[in-house]
């Protein structure tokens, strides 16, 4: 089977989506985040638990990666590998740009669904959780545009399906996901 690359905006529900996926076609899923924080480690950062990009430490090494493409380019390079290979679901926000291999999911929300999220998942106030993506967010579009003159959450044409999030359980944005992919082998 292809690899299954799924992207979006922060807190959109990618790993969730993601996970979902991978369980029903029983695949691994590698996340670029995953890929990320070893290089954190390697660095010096304690990365731990899914909201630590959102901690201080987590936007700390945000700030010191915006400085050298190469910790990007490095987790783009280990996961082209994978999507390459197959058989596997792969979270990351700039691959579906880079490969031509796999299937192409973009999950699409508005921030006030993705700060519900986040907040829900987080246990951190919504207000703040809007701070953080708009953070997120405005960091993410100009650090891809410098590293690969993406476009990121503009530029829509590498995916082969785009799912709007909003309003929409992840286990249907799941299921909308493996319909796509099963009637596309």
């Amino acid at each position: 089977m292809d690899a299954i690359i799924v992207s979006g905006m922060p807190a959109v529900g990618k790993t969730t989506v993601s996970k979902t996926v991978a369980e029903k076609l029983h695949l691994k899923v590698v996340g670029g985040g995953d890929v990320l924080k070893e290089m954190a480690i390697e660095e010096g950062f304690t990365p731990g638990g899914e909201d630590w990009w959102d901690t201080d430490d987590g936007m700390n090494f945000l700030k010191e990666r915006k400085r050298s493409p190469n910790f990007d380019r490095e987790v783009d390079e280990r996961l082209l590998k994978k999507a390459k290979v197959g058989n596997v679901v792969i979270t990351s926000y700039t691959l579906p740009w880079l490969s031509k291999y796999g299937t192409k999911v973009w999950l699409a929300g508005s921030v006030k669904s993705r700060a519900a999220r986040m907040s829900k998942r987080d246990h951190v106030d919504e207000r703040k959780c809007r701070e953080i993506i708009a953070f997120r967010d405005k960091e993410n579009r100009a650090l891809y545009k410098k590293i690969y003159g993406i476009d990121f959450g503009k530029d829509l044409t590498p995916f082969d399906l785009v799912v709007e999030t909003d309003h929409i359980p992840e286990d249907k944005v799941a299921r909308i996901v493996l319909e796509y992919v099963r009637g596309h082998k």
